[in-house]
């Protein structure tokens, strides 16, 4: 999960559509210049016990990930779904929902820094 916020974060798209599962993998992604990404926090990780049937493992990544766009904050909340086949976690799918965010200058920045955000990522 966090190489894949890395590559949303580098732009490096190649590497998004590698990861991605070839059952729900779209042919291209976008570019989206507007967009940049200021911070990821895990929320919740679970992982299933491979299946005696079909040797595969299953799990979900509850995460928050914080970015601005057009000078609007932003928190991408998503449940994603991944398996592991072949010995690699693919990433098949999530349930994203994106929310504008309404800091204040003297709230902590979201990018982790523990700094004022009116100091940190203000850009």
């Amino acid at each position: 999960m966090r190489s894949r916020y890395t590559a949303f974060v580098l732009e490096l798209h190649d590497y998004l559509l590698t990861t991605w599962h070839s059952s729900t993998r779209p042919r291209t992604l976008a570019p989206d210049p507007q967009t940049q990404w200021k911070g990821l926090s895990i929320v919740k990780s679970e992982l299933d016990s491979p299946k005696a049937s079909s040797q595969t493992e299953g799990g979900s990544v509850h995460f928050r990930a914080y970015f601005k766009e057009r000078e609007r904050w932003h928190m991408l909340e998503e449940n994603s779904r991944f398996v592991k086949e072949g010995g690699r976690w693919w990433y098949v799918n999530g349930t994203p929902v994106v929310v504008r965010l309404k800091p204040r200058r003297n709230d902590p920045c979201f990018c982790g820094s523990g700094r004022k955000l009116k100091l940190c990522c203000k850009e």
